[in-house]
């Protein structure tokens, strides 16, 4: 199947119901748009601003998160920084 080419487009995109597995986002501007109920799992995110992210009832086993920046970020409230400190000082 051709994938469906969207190029050089400010214009947002409503997709419900859809299987969009397998699809390739380059150089995109996704900044304040929703994700509901969405699988992206064995998906690959590289070089991706998350400042602001905030995530809630999600599945992370088997996330990984490496070589990013991450001062400021929380989990249930904790800063990881904090975490991270406490798990070296073992």
């Amino acid at each position: 199947m051709n994938p469906l080419k969207i190029h050089r487009t400010a214009q947002p995109i409503a997709a419900t119901t859809s299987n969009l597995s397998n699809s390739s986002f380059e150089d995109i501007n996704l900044s304040a748009s929703k994700f509901i109920d969405v699988n992206l799992s064995h998906s690959t995110l590289e070089n991706i601003n998350l400042s602001g992210l905030q995530i809630s009832d999600a599945n992370l086993s088997g996330a990984s998160i490496t070589n990013s920046k991450i001062d400021g970020m929380t989990i249930n409230g904790i800063l990881v920084t904090n975490l991270l400190d406490v798990y070296h000082s073992k």
